[in-house]
């Protein structure tokens, strides 16, 4: 017999985040606020446009130094 002896899996660290989400109901687009690189940003997949939200998604941390908006 074979036991798996893997330890768990941390849990990934997740938070309230604004994001932009595409207006488009049969597009599930959307952008994290701090990597997008302008006010009003516009869907990459559909190009309609987008409108500000909030999403539990995974803690990312942006450190470029572009991030900054127009």
């Amino acid at each position: 017999m074979y036991y798996s002896r893997r330890k768990p899996l941390d849990e990934i660290p997740q938070e309230l985040t604004l994001v932009w989400s595409c207006t488009n109901d049969k597009c599930n687009g959307w952008i994290r606020d701090n990597f997008s690189f302008s006010n009003q940003p516009i869907c990459p997949q559909c190009q309609s446009a987008m409108a500000k939200t909030e999403k539990m998604i995974t803690v990312i941390a942006n450190t470029s130094p572009n991030s900054s908006k127009k």
